[in-house]
């Protein structure tokens, strides 16, 4: 532990320059999307839990201007790497920021499943031994392609310190089996480190800085490294291949299925459900199989969202009722509400307590109001809705003149007839009717009926008579049949 009694200030720099070049991508390989948001922005989260924005930096080479759009709004700190020379490299390059602190954390951008009780477990290992280095390991089931970590013995029993790192195609035959690896996380104290980083050589295959090579040379400084077993392995792992990717992808839905049924959730068949990191529920929701619930939906209790239905960036209430195959983006939509099945509510949809929207209805920037109904295969865009008000079957609203959109206002209790057209912008007062097949083009008075169809006219016999010209034409034309 540190002599004085000030706090020790420390960072986290966030190695997030590499190309991904096994992905086979032009786009950057941190910005690749598991769990629903970049590699990059699960670290950022992780680091956020632990230290402020103001402390943690992100090194960004390759595409850096896309990376640094992309996290911006974490409001962290960015650190240019012009030329991607290595892990090592990414470290001389942030030294005019680290320098200043007593200690520093080195994150991968690319490790999406770190926890910040994990971060935090390295953080103060680091602070309590002492040590110039310390590397987060792992045991993983299959250990091959990464370093191994070697611990110095006493007394027959493995220590903290770490004697050496042996990376794969070192190992020895007895060696093959060892299973604690380098996670490439690690903790370092700044004097220690900046004093012998120069000392980093090019000398390997790829002509690049290592971070590693630092356990080696600060060991031979005479400096402490040590090592901290993280506690679940799948944490530490990185994804260089799109089949990589996908793994990371399926543990982190899992992860996040089972933080919400620990809370209260009811998810049957979890592994058929897509669940992103962001997505909030409350307890004695149920979420049938095959659902997807993606962005930052937030859903309250006892709802139950049903098989196939796709929800992106929506705020549901509690009590509502999704049935099956619904759609919906940027929508919200009040407490005991009932939806679908096969709705569509598209971008500044409302949909208020206890309102109906039923199958093949589909709502874009429409406010549906209380206890409200629109049951049955409508299109409704660009309207106000009030309270009680019944759509029929079939109504539209004509909200686009070819240039701009217009408004349908329709007031409280009134009804809307099977077939309407509402040609914006129109008003319907409260209380109203229009009658079915209308096409309203002027604002209907409140209590008043309104008409919008040709007066229907019977013909007697004209059936009859068409059918007989038909037979007759047949004939002319074929006189053998």
């Amino acid at each position: 532990m540190p002599t004085n009694t000030k706090p020790a200030t420390f960072a986290v720099a966030i190695l997030a320059a590499g190309k991904g070049t096994r992905l086979k991508s032009r786009h950057p390989k941190v910005l690749h999307r598991v769990g629903g948001k970049p590699l990059l922005e699960h670290v950022i989260s992780a680091a956020l839990k632990v230290a402020p924005a103001r402390d943690i930096f992100a090194i960004i080479g390759h595409e850096a201007e896309q990376v640094q759009k992309a996290v911006n709004h974490t409001g962290i700190n960015f650190v240019l790497q012009e030329e991607q020379r290595g892990t090592g490299h990414a470290i001389m390059t942030a030294r005019p920021a680290l320098v200043h602190y007593d200690f520093f954390l080195v994150l991968s951008g690319d490790v999406p499943l770190i926890r910040p009780g994990t971060i935090e477990q390295i953080r103060d290992f680091h602070l309590m031994s002492g040590a110039a280095m310390t590397i987060l390991t792992a045991e993983p089931p299959d250990p091959t392609g990464y370093g191994r970590i070697v611990r110095a013995q006493k007394n027959g029993q493995a220590t903290e310190v770490v004697s050496a790192i042996i990376e794969q195609k070192a190992l020895a035959p007895g060696q093959q089996g060892w299973r604690e690896i380098n996670s490439g996380i690690y903790a370092f104290s700044s004097r220690p480190l900046f004093a012998h980083l120069d000392k980093l050589t090019t000398d390997n295959a790829h002509q690049e800085f290592y971070l590693t090579d630092m356990a080696a040379i600060l060991t031979q400084a005479g400096e402490k490294v040590a090592a901290v077993l993280a506690a679940d392995a799948p944490e530490v792992l990185g994804a260089n291949t799109r089949a990589e990717l996908a793994g990371l992808d399926a543990l982190l839905r899992a992860r996040k299925c089972h933080e919400l049924m620990a809370g209260g959730v009811s998810i049957f068949r979890p592994d058929t459900c897509v669940i992103d990191a962001e997505v909030e529920i409350g307890p004695d929701t149920v979420i049938e199989p095959f659902v997807q619930l993606l962005g930052a939906t937030t859903i309250g209790s006892d709802s139950v969202v049903s098989s196939y239905s796709v929800i992106r960036d929506c705020k549901i209430g509690n009590g509502v009722t999704v049935r099956p195959g619904c759609i919906m983006t940027e929508a919200r939509v009040e407490n005991d509400a009932i939806l679908g099945p096969y709705s569509h509510l598209r971008p500044a949809t409302e949909v208020a307590a206890g309102a109906h929207v039923g199958n093949f209805v589909e709502l874009k920037k429409t406010r549906l109001g209380k206890g409200s109904k629109a049951n049955h295969l409508s299109y409704l865009g660009d309207a106000v809705i009030g309270e009680n008000v019944n759509v029929g079957a079939g109504t539209i609203t004509c909200n686009y003149d070819g240039v701009h959109k217009h408004q349908t206002t329709i007031e409280d209790g009134a009804f809307i007839g099977s077939d309407s057209i509402l040609v914006a912008p129109v008003r319907i007062g409260s209380g109203a009717y229009v009658a079915a097949s209308s096409c309203i083009t002027q604002d209907v008075p409140a209590d008043a009926l309104a008409l919008g169809r040709a007066k229907q006219v019977n013909k007697e016999g004209w059936a009859k008579q068409k059918r007989e010209q038909q037979r007759a034409a047949r004939a002319a034309a074929d006189p053998h049949k």
